[in-house]
């Protein structure tokens, strides 16, 4: 079994849930007692929030690499960030490091595919429901994505930044996301992508009528079977 490396922190509150996902899924195949080797970096957000009020995307790749180089070094076999926005570190990254990057849109695109749906709606942090890095990502899988408004998205990212990330989930603030999510559903999208990590922990499938796209779940499980295969 590969030992899996995690860069984590991005933020705490799921990547915990990445490591009980992970535990899990590999014990289901493995049975026993058995376990994966996993090796977290949790960094400090504190310091990514920083470099992004000042638009340093430059800043936040170079805590990216010294936290991959570190478990890396750890002994890990593969890596894989544990945030939708990180990705877009992805292209650079993978050519400064030795190891596989399990990438999260790649195991979103997967089951988006798996279910027939050519055109989705994406929630996540205003740099991953704006920029190119995992738009494109699934346009090469021929996936359509549409995003909510500007004044919708600010809402959204307002409150990953200012509430989900510190675990705190309001009854009104998921009455927001479901009429977001409804409106995009309006506009065509045949199901939706919680495109933050921290999202499913707010709005889950029961509450959706559509097909909804964890990409917590489905990139956790997506490194536990990559640790447990022979590739």
């Amino acid at each position: 079994m590969k030992t899996i490396g995690l860069v984590g922190g991005t933020g705490w509150v799921s990547s915990q849930e990445y490591y009980k996902i992970i535990n899990e899924t590999v014990n289901k195949n493995q049975g026993g007692l058995t376990f994966p080797e996993i090796i977290l970096y949790s960094v400090n957000y504190g310091d990514i929030n920083a470099c992004n009020q000042e638009n340093d995307r430059d800043g936040v790749y170079t805590i990216v690499k010294n936290a991959s180089e570190t478990v890396c070094n750890a002994g890990a076999d593969f890596i894989a960030l544990c945030a939708n926005t990180l990705h877009f570190t992805y292209e650079q990254l993978r050519t400064e490091i030795d190891v596989p990057i399990i990438h999260i849109a790649d195991a979103t695109a997967a089951a988006i595919k798996a279910k027939g749906i050519k055109k989705v709606g994406l929630l996540g942090t205003r740099d991953t429901m704006e920029l190119d890095f995992y738009i494109k990502r699934l346009a090469e899988q021929k996936i359509e994505v549409i995003v909510p408004e500007k004044p919708e998205r600010e809402f959204i990212h307002y409150s990953i930044m200012n509430e989900l990330l510190k675990e705190v989930f309001l009854p009104e603030t998921k009455t927001g996301f479901l009429a977001i999510m409804n409106k995009l559903a309006g506009k065509g999208a045949e199901g939706m992508i919680l495109g933050c990590t921290e999202i499913p922990l707010l709005v889950n499938q029961d509450d959706f009528e559509k097909p909804l796209f964890s990409t917590l779940e489905l990139h956790a499980k997506a490194i536990a079977e990559f640790a447990i295969t022979d590739e």
